[in-house]
């Protein structure tokens, strides 16, 4: 596919660009700082994709919907999709995806997925509304994926933390070669309110903080410049990066990967919304950067 137009925003000094394909957040300078990491085929090609119909794998990259089998896999399609421009401003736009032959030969029920980006001076925000426009029940996931800078505020990549709002278990679900979740689970370095970031502990793959205690999360350097995370509608946190890569996505996610070994519904899978006929629900995360932290 080819790329699609991008939308550039500003305000306030601040600077920030999306993507029609994917309807893809692609730049954020704030504060005098680029946040946003850039694409490296030798790391990741992406920047911030949006995740829907699910979040995470479905196993061997299916999904079943009335005994029929469907090809649905990681992070679902919205991320390669071309969207539509409803609305834009100098600080705004609005984007909205509908379904198509395309998406329901892969996810057989009809939906609008609206995008709002709104920018500010310290901050920029994304707000996902999904609506059921079909005549039956629909299940979905949606979620955010941005990858930041790390470091981004300069120093040693390891002397950076997550501060959340609340303590967070110290332990996350593993995650099983096919992106599957398995009911054990494994220890990393949460004191508290506190999270150590190194590179090391991606080795085994995301942290996934399923039915999180905190909607607002600092992603602190060592000077104390934060770039802020406050959620709403979004139960799951996932923190993920790889080995000696450059930089952190900071993810919410209102679903998760299949667990090992499901063979289920779609409307089955853990954690999925289930949409009446002409329902809809909104779910939005607010970024910001500060001189100091977000929470202490």
């Amino acid at each position: 596919m080819s790329a699609g137009a991008v939308l550039d925003m500003e305000a306030g000094g601040a600077r920030a660009s999306v993507s029609l394909t994917g309807g893809e957040w692609l730049r954020w300078f704030a504060g005098g700082r680029e946040l946003l990491w850039k694409p490296d085929p030798a790391f990741w090609t992406q920047t911030a994709p949006v995740l829907f119909p699910v979040c995470g794998w479905t196993r061997h990259g299916e999904a079943r919907v009335d005994g029929l089998t469907y090809p649905l896999g990681l992070h679902g399609f919205a991320s390669r999709m071309e969207f539509e421009t409803v609305e834009r401003g100098v600080d705004f736009a609005r984007l909205l995806l509908r379904d198509t032959p395309e998406t329901r030969s892969i996810y057989p029920f009809a939906f609008e997925l609206a995008l709002d980006y709104r920018l500010s001076a310290e901050s920029f925000e994304i707000r996902g509304e999904v609506r059921n426009t079909g005549a039956v029940l629909m299940p979905y996931a949606f979620g955010l994926h941005p990858g930041f800078r790390w470091p981004f505020a300069g120093g040693d990549a390891g002397n950076y933390l997550i501060e959340f709002e609340k303590a967070e278990r110290p332990r996350v679900p593993v995650i099983v070669p096919g992106g599957l979740f398995s009911p054990d689970f494994r220890a990393v370095p949460a004191r508290g309110r506190a999270l150590a970031l190194a590179p090391e502990i991606f080795a085994h793959e995301a942290l996934c903080f399923l039915d999180a205690r905190s909607r607002k999360l600092g992603f602190q350097g060592p000077g104390g410049e934060t770039i802020g995370v406050e959620t709403t509608g979004f139960p799951h946190i996932v923190l993920w990066s790889m080995p000696g890569a450059p930089f952190l996505c900071i993810e919410s996610w209102t679903g998760y990967g299949d667990p090992e070994g499901f063979a289920g519904e779609l409307i089955d899978k853990p954690s999925m919304i289930a949409l009446a006929p002409g329902g809809g629900r909104s779910h939005a995360v607010k970024y910001s950067f500060r001189r100091e932290p977000l929470i202490s």
